[in-house]
């Protein structure tokens, strides 16, 4: 029974540090980037008031994210740093409280918090970012025509099931024309059944037309019925606007948008490092709430007068540190020096082995 009220006395005492880390380094992400970005689109663009307040409203949800780990890592720096500097880790331990049931609740907090944080990165932030590039772009700088754009991606989904794929390495705005197209159609069992290559593709204002390329059909994943030809008309009337619309950043796709996408260049043989590491990153940066939990604390648990400035330097040295790893982790996986599945946990791997040495360390 005394167990339980520890368990919600801490757990209580950490979330609300979380909350208040949340609002803070969310304030601080705020005031440092996006209102001065309001202003510049104000005083560049005469940007509405009604749009200013959408892009600060739609730009809230990537921040958020952000400040996940970070406010899960001072949450426990603050929390068990008083606890400590208070002598209420002192009474616990004498009335026979292991370390382990002290970090239990704080813990699983942060795992609660990671889980959570992956789910809001898959369903809130992609449909956030992707409004707030729409506003940004149509309804702030008013850019309605296509511009260049490299790795166009069509699809035509029919009932739930893709009938029609096509790709092109770039869209070229001066000339409305797309290079190195293929077009793929899919069977009623998600199979290829024929695919078209052409060297490029031109736009005249009612349909797309296919220059210099090769079509075939294909049966069992194998081609047959090679046959070459100048000029094919694309049987898609969808226009350069409409297609380049489409086109999501990585950051506005989902993890499942980013796992198709990745496999449909790679049938292309395009380079997809970059596309993995965002894709990885969908998880470890969420992650590191949990990992923060860890490291946060047995370092809480040291005893100082001071809990509250020691708590906050703490968390900026770690923070600091995490995020420099994960940025030289980031580069080293688009680059290729490592698999971007191995390169991109590489800060969460650090912080883990921290966590487990710092835990072992204070639990004896």
């Amino acid at each position: 029974m005394h167990i339980r009220i520890l368990d919600k006395y801490i757990f209580r005492e950490v979330t609300l540090a979380f909350i208040f880390g949340i609002c803070a380094f969310s304030a601080v992400f705020i005031g440092s980037g996006t209102l001065f970005r309001i202003a510049q689109y104000i005083t560049d663009y005469g940007a509405s008031l009604q749009s200013v307040a959408k892009i600060f409203v739609l730009g809230l949800p990537n921040i958020i994210m952000w400040t996940f780990p970070m406010s899960m890592l001072l949450a426990v720096l603050l929390t068990f740093g008083r606890l400590s500097s208070s002598s209420e880790i002192t009474a616990m331990k004498s009335c026979g409280i292991g370390f382990s049931r002290i970090a239990a609740p704080a813990i699983l907090l942060g795992f609660f918090v990671s889980m959570v944080a992956i789910a809001f990165n898959e369903y809130v932030v992609p449909w956030a970012n992707t409004a707030y590039s729409n506003v940004l772009h149509y309804e702030i700088k008013h850019n309605t025509a296509p511009k260049s754009q490299e790795h166009i991606i069509f699809k035509d989904i029919q009932e739930g099931k893709i009938h029609q794929l096509v790709y092109a390495q770039m869209y070229n705005a001066d000339s409305k024309s797309m290079h190195g197209v293929t077009m793929q159609d899919y069977d009623k069992d998600g199979q290829i059944a024929h695919v078209e290559t052409a060297a490029y593709a031109t736009w005249d204002g009612e349909m797309w037309t296919l220059h210099d390329g090769m079509l075939y059909d294909v049966t069992d994943g194998r081609s047959e019925h090679r046959m070459r030809f100048d000029t094919q008309v694309l049987p898609i009337n969808t226009s350069p606007t409409q297609i380049i619309r489409e086109q999501k950043k990585p950051e506005e796709l989902t993890m499942k948008e980013l796992k198709e996408q990745i496999d449909i260049m790679k049938t292309q043989f395009v380079d997809t490092n970059k596309l993995q590491a965002e894709l990885y990153q969908r998880v470890t940066v969420p992650m590191a709430s949990l990992i923060f939990a860890l490291i946060g604390v047995p370092l809480g648990l040291q005893p100082t007068r001071n809990s509250s400035s020691k708590g906050f330097a703490m968390s900026v040295i770690i923070i600091f540190f995490y995020y420099a790893v994960m940025t030289m982790s980031n580069a080293i996986a688009r680059g290729g020096l490592l698999p971007p599945l191995l390169a991109v946990w590489i800060p969460n791997i650090i912080g883990l082995v921290a966590g487990l040495v710092l835990i072992r360390k204070a639990s004896h």
